[in-house]
């Protein structure tokens, strides 16, 4: 079959079975095309929550399953790749941060959502990228240990000076690979264009930047924007998402290095194979795990 054609069958059985079918930005244009939903893993565990559909098909990584699992546990998720991981969710595990909190007693934990549910277990909060300034500076305490993205943490850092945070070395390798050489390359090569970054890359190369957001922040600058030409510093897709959905636009990626080969594991016949019923890994979490990892996400609810 084309690919035409197993989008067509996708959107046949989906339909016909009652899926919801989940898609991450950074997923292919084929896969978002089929997709209920597409945007960050937040956003899309809200999304699940809220649709009629029973059954929930996440195309992107295994946190961000489970966090729509957290959110929805009476729902079956599936992950359409189980193969498809997060280094940065795997970089800290609960043991490892269990031992840390007993360095800094007396520290509100907070967690990025690029963890795993294990891990939400111990924490105080969950943050994402578009709402960790305002709920770091919500926070009653003063002291904060920040996991696990250290680039993120130094920007919620100067976004909230009053903090005393704490930062382990940890974070996103894809976005943290890019360099401050590579900002001045791609300003040279499109000098009237601007550059708008992800907080996951380094302090060098958000001190350098036009615009400092979430994917989804990124994506309705650009769109808003008056301007024409823009260098995106995140995932290569969402410059070819933004060419498509902005044709009159200029997309360029900030470095060819920019690619998730875990974002790029799911396919389109991965999809398909998962709403057929002969693909995909189902997301089981013991209600004990659902109860304490929903506390922290809860609260960044009443926070955020």
């Amino acid at each position: 079959m084309t690919i035409y054609e197993y989008q067509q069958e996708i959107l046949r059985l989906k339909k016909e079975k009652d899926i919801c079918i989940l898609a991450h930005s950074y997923q292919a244009r084929e896969i978002t095309e089929v997709a209920d939903f597409t945007g960050d893993s937040y956003q899309l565990s809200i999304q699940a929550k809220n649709a009629s559909q029973k059954t929930v098909i996440m195309c992107g990584v295994r946190f961000m399953a489970e966090t729509v699992k957290l959110l929805s546990p009476n729902k079956t998720v599936l992950l359409a790749n189980a193969t498809a991981g997060c280094p940065m969710a795997e970089q800290m595990d609960k043991e490892l941060i269990e031992t840390v909190k007993e360095q800094y007693p007396g520290y509100t934990v907070v967690a990025y959502i690029n963890t795993t549910a294990e891990l939400k277990t111990i924490c105080d909060v969950c943050v994402t990228s578009s709402s960790a300034v305002k709920i770091v500076r919500n926070l009653p305490n003063k002291n904060i240990l920040f996991i696990p993205d250290c680039n993120l943490g130094d920007y919620v850092a100067k976004q909230v000076p009053e903090k005393n945070l704490k930062l382990l070395q940890g974070g996103c390798p894809i976005h943290a690979r890019v360099s401050s050489k590579d900002v001045k390359a791609a300003r040279q090569a499109h000098p009237n264009a601007e550059v708008l970054v992800h907080p996951e890359c380094t302090p060098e190369v958000l001190t350098l930047a036009d615009f400092i957001g979430s994917t989804s922040a990124i994506m309705e600058y650009a769109k808003a924007s008056d301007k024409s030409d823009f260098i995106i510093g995140t995932e290569i897709s969402i410059a070819q998402h933004l060419s498509y959905q902005c044709p009159k636009k200029h997309f360029y990626t900030l470095s060819k290095n920019l690619i998730c080969p875990n974002m790029k594991a799911t396919s389109l016949i991965d999809v398909y194979h998962a709403v057929a019923g002969v693909g995909g890994e189902e997301i089981l979490l013991d209600d004990e795990t659902v109860k304490k990892a929903r506390l922290c996400i809860d609260r960044m609810i009443k926070l955020g």
